[in-house]
């Protein structure tokens, strides 16, 4: 069933058009990613379909009563109630039916003084009020809670904390959970990922599946759209495109289309100067004017088709190591780090040995001391104990997810400049160029500009360091997807090493050879990309749970151990009389099979026929050969 439909909305900022004639078309079931550029009008779009903005042309079709959750991108839930206190505020209506239930359990308790019809009128609104409790969820709401905020990283430890004391962070986290809870026909989120954890993504990929109402998001997270979604949204140009399957289906289908568009374009327009040529020779000529005249009508009737659009204007650039570093870059020896203030230690018992051309993800929960660990090997904290030693002719490029390497006060020009002042201006503006700073934008102050367009000019600096050991803390925060596209691209073209922090698993499925899980006490390597890490850390799961089935096993009565092994062993039996009798019977259609052959190859118009007496033999040997096997495994179970 459609729940919501958009013909031909259009909206516009002033003299700015943002979107136009945009056909969008939800179900109830589905699952929807709308992708884009940066301010190509994603947001825009949901927040018209959420109801918060108007729209200057068009229709929307939405029934009656839709129910419809919007979670906006800077949406943080601010409360002075206690965690738990406004998450149970979700479930109000159910609360004031338990709380009629009550009274009317009190009721039945003094019931003495009625009479038996109206004792009977009470116990049927009970079990009518009772049956409706139910039926909404009214003894799992609690659980309903814990477990929406058990996903979310909020324990029984954190109930009772006010939320106006938590985190910006803390405080998106819970605005979706308290969304996700209230279940709406229609849920519609806008970069649901920011501040979660790779865990925490997981658990929201896994919840998102099993969802009963449909669900429309706009995420960078490539990975998380591939597990999410199974319609994608295009818009580009202020125009919506529709595609089935998954992100990277879409990113298939998209270059197809591009390919096939161009192809029809570029045959119309040799047909189209075809046309012209004929026309131009051929009009004044007695004999081929009427010819001429034809054509040109044809030409005047043609629909023109437009050159299909291609990419927007994206970021461009690569990396590339001044000189080589030795083969040994990093020896990480027993290291640990504590902070002052703190008695335990963030991490410790850390061994890591990186060599030339690694590309190394580092993983673990957040707080572990990822991110910790690159500013030791930076420089910029010093360790609680334990050694580390960079190797020879090791340059460091570091890329700090928190720009502080930029300076307010600069403008972008500037700050390139000024860091390589040996530099013409002239090329100094080509690099910004390519990380898409042109014009006056390069004139801007640093302090104006956007998250995306700090990371582009952080890149910017990192490039023209030439280092050959690449140290980058979450590289892809802030940058849109055709911005990561262009990062991944230049580093796996880079011709040096690399180790990095980000929850993009998209990212470090494509960046990395090895992932480094980092824990309190000791690092794990996998010698794969994210995926590879992730079926490693289920074996090893599933490999623990057999062992901890086993232990149980070993405290189980021995008689009902030995009773268990029998049936086993029966059933283990039975098994193999079914394929003895199988094969039996095998063996016997193969060797009535042969007999019929042979007899046949007895025929004088057979065995005076070459050809024939040939093929023949070839099959009966193909016979034989299988009927050894067959006695093979018939002799083998026998035994």
């Amino acid at each position: 069933m459609i729940i919501m439909q958009l013909n031909d909305i259009s909206k516009s900022f002033g003299a700015e058009k943002i979107l136009s004639n945009i056909k969008l078309e939800i179900k109830d079931q589905d699952r929807i990613a709308i992708v884009g550029r940066n301010g190509a009008g994603k947001s825009t779009l949901l927040k018209i379909m959420a109801g918060e903005f108007s729209y200057d042309e068009g229709v929307m079709h939405k029934p009656k009563g839709l129910t419809i959750g919007y979670l906006s991108q800077h949406t943080g839930l601010e409360s002075t109630k206690t965690i738990w206190n406004e998450m149970l505020n979700v479930f109000k209506p159910l609360l004031r039916k338990e709380q009629e239930l009550r009274k009317l359990e009190k009721d039945m308790e003094n019931a003495s003084s009625l009479s038996e019809d109206s004792y009977n009128q009470l116990l049927r609104e009970y079990d009518s009020k009772q049956q409706a409790f139910i039926t909404e969820g009214g003894y799992n709401y609690e659980s309903f809670i814990k477990s929406v905020l058990n996903g979310l990283h909020f324990y029984e430890g954190d109930y009772q904390t006010s939320i106006s004391t938590l985190s910006g962070g803390q405080k998106t986290r819970l605005a979706l959970g308290k969304l996700l809870l209230q279940k709406p026909a229609l849920l519609i989120l806008d970069e649901p990922t920011n501040h979660l954890d790779i865990e925490t993504l997981g658990w929201l990929e896994n919840y998102l599946a099993g969802y009963p109402g449909a669900v429309t998001i706009v995420s960078h997270d490539r990975y998380f759209l591939d597990k999410t979604v199974s319609i994608v949204y295009e818009i580009s140009y202020h125009k919506a495109r529709k595609y089935h399957g998954s992100y990277s289906k879409y990113l298939e289908q998209r270059a197809l289309d591009y390919e096939q568009e161009m192809k029809e374009f570029e045959k119309q327009q040799s047909e189209i100067k075809e046309l012209e040529d004929f026309v131009q020779k051929n009009i004044v000529r007695a004999s081929t004017t009427k010819r001429a005249q034809s054509r040109r009508k044809k030409l005047e009737k043609m629909e023109k088709l437009d050159r299909p659009k291609g990419d927007e204007s994206s970021a461009s650039f690569s990396f590339n190591a001044s000189r080589r570093s030795g083969n040994d870059v990093l020896k990480i020896h027993d290291l640990a780090f504590r902070y002052e203030d703190d008695e335990r230690y963030l991490f410790e018992g850390m061994n890591l040995h990186i060599n030339r051309g690694d590309s190394i993800a580092l993983v673990g929960p957040n707080g572990i001391g990822k991110t910790t660990l690159l500013k030791i090997i930076t420089r910029k904290f010093q360790p609680s104990k334990g050694s580390i030693q960079l190797g020879t002719n090791v340059e460091i490029g570091y890329y700090d997810q928190e720009q502080t390497n930029l300076s307010p006060n600069k403008t972008v020009l500037q700050e390139l400049w000024d860091t390589y002042p040996n530099e013409k201006e002239k090329d100094i503006r080509t690099v910004l160029g390519n990380f898409l700073f042109s014009g006056d934008d390069v004139l801007k102050p640093v302090s104006a500009l956007s998250g995306g367009e700090k990371a582009r000019l952080s890149l910017a600096k990192l490039m023209m360091l030439q280092a050959n050991f690449l140290i980058l803390d979450e590289p892809t925060n802030h940058l849109d997807i055709d911005s990561k596209e262009v990062l991944e691209s230049a580093l796996l073209d880079y011709n040096g090493t690399i180790i990095f922090v980000s929850h993009d698993r998209y990212f470090i499925n494509k960046i990395a050879e090895q992932v480094v899980e980092i824990e309190r006490d000791h690092v794990t390597g996998y010698l794969g990309d994210y995926d590879y890490y992730i079926e490693k850390k289920e074996e090893q799961a599933e490999r623990e749970r057999l062992q901890q089935e086993q232990t149980s096993y070993s405290h189980v009565d021995k008689k009902n151990l030995s009773f268990r092994e029998e049936k086993d062993r029966q059933r283990e039996e039975r098994k193999v009389r079914r394929r003895i009798d199988e094969l039996e019977n095998l063996i016997e259609e193969k060797e009535n099979e042969l007999a019929e052959l042979e007899l046949t190859m007895t025929k004088p118009e057979v065995f005076q026929d070459h050809e024939k007496s040939l093929a023949l033999t070839k099959e009966s040997s193909g016979i034989k050969q299988t009927l050894e096997q067959l006695m093979e495994e018939w002799a083998a179970l026998s035994e």
